[in-house]
């Protein structure tokens, strides 16, 4: 594969992620765009919190509809995510993407801010690149980001 493909590739991978991060984002007084979520994924697309003892492992539906919820009565009121630095492998008809992320909001009256580590599996379909997964670890004691995500 050529640099140049490659390269237009790795940015067709990079603008799926940040869409992702773009749908979830929103400000105090505005609503997330959760529904775009499944124009950037495959069916079923998976997505996995994996920072507790048990990784919560959720379908596309399963993943928006208790965050809908939240922010429908009020509990989240404000949330941005955004990619810090990332490395992209490809590989014919799959690609896999690492990212580091920053991740700040308003949840229940109480302002958050984390970082950590995302983890995205892509597929190429004959209607162009999807993602089919993202698993994802937020930073804590003990557990921090290497330089090259941060």
């Amino acid at each position: 594969m050529s640099a140049a493909i490659e390269d237009r590739e790795a940015s067709e991978l990079k603008s799926l992620v940040d869409g992702f991060f773009r749908a979830v984002s929103f400000e105090a007084g505005e609503s997330p765009s959760y529904e775009r979520i499944h124009e950037l994924f495959i069916e079923p697309g998976l997505l996995i919190k994996n920072s507790g003892p048990t990784p919560e492992i959720c379908s596309l539906r399963q993943f928006i509809d208790p965050r809908q919820v939240s922010v429908d009565n009020g509990e989240l009121t404000r949330f941005h995510e955004a990619e810090l630095a990332a490395r992209t492998d490809l590989f014919g008809n799959i690609a896999h993407r690492c990212s580091g992320y920053i991740k700040s909001g308003t949840l229940k009256g109480v302002a958050f801010e984390a970082r950590g580590l995302v983890s995205t599996q892509f597929v190429r379909t004959p209607t162009g690149w999807k993602i089919s997964s993202m698993a994802w670890d937020d930073e804590r004691e003990g557990l921090e980001l290497g330089r090259q995500y941060q």
